[in-house]
């Protein structure tokens, strides 16, 4: 509920190639839990246009950073999890750490 379709077709565009489940921490945020979780004002979480996917290790990281390097323009790195975005009202082709 509240993600954006096309952004769904991108997601599963992703588990196709990635060819394992992935476990989504955080998908769409309404503005109130974005708030009271301290996200960002801006999250395009609550746009409907970004994931957290759950991953552990650093040879799963990389190989759904591969996948998502394909289809997506942003990519944030956390301690076990990647977040994936494709608000193309933001900077585009950027990678950053939570860390």
């Amino acid at each position: 509920m509240g993600m954006d379709p096309e952004f769904l077709g991108i997601l599963e565009a992703v588990r196709k190639e990635y060819g394992k489940p992935m476990k989504l921490n955080s998908s769409f945020r309404c503005r109130d839990h974005n708030a009271a979780i301290g996200a960002s004002s801006s999250s395009s979480h609550c746009l409907g246009v970004a994931v957290d996917i759950s991953v552990s290790g650093s040879r799963q990281r990389y190989d759904l950073v591969r996948h998502l390097l394909k289809h997506v323009t942003r990519i944030g790195l956390g301690d076990g999890f990647i977040h994936a975005d494709h608000d193309l009202a933001k900077d585009k082709n950027v990678i950053w750490t939570y860390y």
